[in-house]
């Protein structure tokens, strides 16, 4: 089953991590199944359903993707790979519907706008460090220990920079004590919008951990730091 609604211009989405942002470390002892994923044969949701009605009547271009175990915990069901949501994103791989519907709809009313008002610039751009990895959560502390991340179940973001026309690069780890006030504003303002939109938002203030993207994901919250 494949999803194609046409209302935007084609920008494929990227698959490369962009600028010199560190990718999060990952915790050891959380591991995919070496064999392979195992595909599931599970009936699509009504939620699941719903959200691809969603995403279609947004202009989204996406291709839902089969509910895959791939062992360790970590398994990801009623995910979609974006295709094409009015700008690019690097380095996106399947996540589920829910999630992908709550991103597109920061980056259109949250990102695009601020870049506009705040940096008097246009949005071009979004690069994040992905979102499915079969991992443990990083620096959540003896409570985190053998806890599947978000991360393993398709449900959660990781977001960098963002990208204007005029070439400036905008990350998190560099701006959020920038000496630019305008440049912090920006970035607080997604964050905070973020809170408003997500379950669990994780920045720089959190811990060292997240010294260089925000955390997004849709799993237990409300939690914002």
């Amino acid at each position: 089953m494949r999803i194609l609604s046409v209302l935007l211009p084609a920008l494929l989405l990227t698959a490369c991590f962009g600028g010199g942002d560190r990718e999060p470390p990952k915790r050891p002892g959380i591991r995919p199944d070496p064999r392979g994923p195992v595909t599931l044969n599970l009936p699509t949701s009504r939620e699941t359903k719903q959200c691809y009605a969603d995403l279609s009547a947004a202009g989204v271009r996406f291709s839902p993707l089969p509910d895959r175990d791939y062992g360790g915990g970590c398994q990801v069901i009623g995910a979609v790979q974006l295709i094409d949501i009015g700008l690019p994103v690097t380095n996106l791989k399947g996540m589920r519907c829910p999630l992908a519907r709550t991103f597109i709809a920061w980056v259109r009313n949250a990102a695009v706008p601020a870049a506009r008002e705040i940096l008097n610039g246009e949005l071009v751009r979004v690069e994040t460090f992905g979102t499915y990895s079969c991992r443990g959560i990083i620096g959540g502390g003896t409570r985190a220990a053998g806890r599947v991340s978000e991360h393993g179940l398709g449900n959660a973001v990781d977001v960098a920079a963002f990208i204007l026309r005029d070439g400036r690069r905008i990350s998190v780890e560099q701006g959020w004590n920038s000496d630019d006030e305008k440049v912090r504003e920006f970035l607080r303002i997604l964050h905070r919008s973020a809170c408003r939109r997500f379950a669990t938002v994780l920045g720089p203030d959190y811990n060292a951990a997240h010294d260089n993207h925000f955390h997004f994901d849709m799993g237990r919250g409300p939690f914002c730091r």
